[in-house]
């Protein structure tokens, strides 16, 4: 049974410590204790979903992005999209073995593919019809339809061992990564060493201990020089750490409020989760509170100055469309916004009403959440001036996804490296979407432009349509069009470093404060004596 490492005195988390650190033929400096979370309940299996936001660390993947986000090659030697834009040919080097000794070949790449295609976990391969290998070396990925955004997954998906696979593999995972996995204690540590037989840059650091512990046994093990890397939430990176320095990372790591875009006229999902909520199916609902609140003021007072005002979910990618930006706490346009469209505060209240309807709604967070609660906690502040209630309120996870997410405003958090997530969130959704699109948000248009991007003969070609979504200058999912989600804020991830720790370049993070770090482990050097 998983236990909780919260419960755990400090001494024991220290003793786990130094039973990881003892090893004769290891240098302490050849050995690292991070505590950034990232445990993975379902295992380490990319089939399953290990990987898809940060680095799958055990397993390689065919491409990868650098510092720079570039795309850059991983197990691919090289790799071209058929003229008609369905068949991806993919030529993987000839020395990858996994790390049991086994030789890595096309079949392997053929097998994660069409393995994930039907596993029903967290990857979602429809656009691929099948993958077949057409040599030992070289993979053929052939789609169902034009699909440009389907080189994200060729980034993000670990590649496993046909033979070496088993439903029990997330908890001995076999790969051809840098590192490879020795020894997981469930909600405790996981210890990982370097891989002797992988094919790329060798890491300087042999072994990597991950502690699984709670805020509190985390900064503890950090004061007492028993860890190397700390991830902390922003309102405990001001403090200092002897021997340790502050690493600030850029992310594009957002939270924004869902809104339910359709009226509440007592429809459900085929799972039976209501749908709609009659107060925020108003668009002028949603653009008043797009400019009542204040951005800054929620970058400083709650992530304490580590983070940026957020206006879309794609701020500063390539595919950012910079004309949705706009004047930020700007109450008196709410107000005026409000007013035209019939919501008058009639009986003195200080609340609005149109047509016998409170302008008011609930804000729901993850109650285990400190950040998102300090976020509903004050946009809720923030709006009572314009004549908006908003009542906070911290639910668990699971009621949420199950009961809530259809009709109750949501803070959620998302951010990824790819465009697909534009058209995850936008694209009118099917009839179960869960947290995808969950404010059931729809626009032909908008529609129009996602899938038109999708299908572009090139990855620069489809830019101009991902940003004619956001807002084309008469329509747009963005606040200068539907308004469909309040986007706040865009967090900087923070991690205290062992001042003996080069950690080199850190690339821009996705969602998943912790393990995304990892990215460039391969390059991390001990820089003292």
């Amino acid at each position: 049974m998983k236990k909780c490492l919260l419960n755990i005195s400090v001494h024991v988390l220290f003793a786990l410590v130094s039973f990881a650190l003892v090893s004769p033929a290891l240098a302490v400096k050849d050995t690292l204790v991070l505590a950034v979370g990232g445990e993975s309940a379902e295992g380490y299996d990319p089939i399953l979903g290990w990987g898809v936001y940060g680095n799958p660390l055990f397993q390689s993947t065919l491409l990868k992005r650098d510092a720079k986000l570039q795309i850059i090659p991983d197990l691919a030697e090289s790799w071209s999209l058929s003229d008609d834009r369905i068949t991806w040919t993919v030529t993987i080097r000839k020395d990858a073995v996994f790390s049991d000794g086994t030789p890595l070949r096309a079949s392997d790449v053929a097998f994660t593919f069409n393995k994930a295609l039907v596993a029903g976990g967290n990857i979602d391969l429809t656009p691929l019809d099948r993958a077949d290998a057409t040599g030992d070396f070289t993979v053929a990925l052939t789609l169902k339809e034009p699909d440009i955004t389907f080189m994200q997954h060729m980034i993000t998906l670990g590649i496993v061992p046909e033979k070496g696979y088993t439903p029990q593999y997330g908890r001995n995972p076999i790969g051809s990564g840098p590192y490879k996995l020795v020894r997981w204690d469930e909600g405790q540590q996981m210890i990982v060493e370097a891989n002797d037989l992988y094919y790329g840059e060798k890491p300087a650091i042999k072994r990597l201990v991950f502690l699984f512990s709670g805020e509190d046994a985390a900064l503890a093990a950090a004061r007492a020089g028993q860890a190397d890397v700390l991830g902390v939430p922003s309102n405990l990176a001001g403090q200092a750490i002897p021997g340790m320095r502050l690493h600030v990372v850029k992310s594009v790591d957002n939270r924004g409020l869902m809104f339910p875009t359709v009226p509440d006229e007592g429809k459900k999902t085929p799972k039976g989760v209501r749908i709609g909520n009659t107060v925020t199916a108003d668009p002028a609902i949603r653009k008043a509170v797009n400019y009542a609140i204040n951005r800054e003021l929620l970058v400083s007072g709650v992530l304490d100055g580590y983070g940026n005002p957020a206006f879309g979910v794609v701020d500063n990618l390539p595919w950012d469309n910079p004309a949705i930006r706009f004047k930020d706490n700007d109450p008196d346009k709410a107000r005026a916004i409000l007013d035209a469209a019939g919501w008058k505060d009639s009986d003195g209240d200080g609340v609005r009403e149109k047509n016998g309807l409170k302008a008011e709604f609930t804000i729901v967070y993850n109650a285990k959440d400190s950040l998102r609660q300090g976020l509903a906690l004050a946009v809720s502040d923030m709006l009572r001036p314009v004549g908006i209630t908003a009542i906070p309120r911290g639910e668990n996870w699971d009621r949420i996804k199950t009961e809530l997410t259809h009709s109750n405003v949501v803070v959620y958090g998302f951010g990824d490296h790819s465009p697909l997530e534009m058209y995850k969130l936008y694209h009118t959704p099917g009839p179960e979407p869960m947290y995808w699109n969950a404010g059931f948000y729809s626009n032909p248009v908008v529609d129009g432009y996602l899938e038109q991007a999708r299908a572009a003969e090139s990855f620069d070609a489809s830019l101009p349509l991902w940003q004619k979504a956001q807002w084309d200058g008469t329509t747009g999912f963005t606040t200068p069009g539907d308004a469909a989600w309040v986007w706040m804020v865009n967090l900087d991830h923070t991690y205290f470093v062992n001042t003996c720790l080069d950690v080199g370049q850190s690339q821009m993070e996705p969602h998943g404060h912790g393990w995304p770090i990892t990215a460039n482990i391969h390059q991390w050097k001990w820089i003292c004596n």
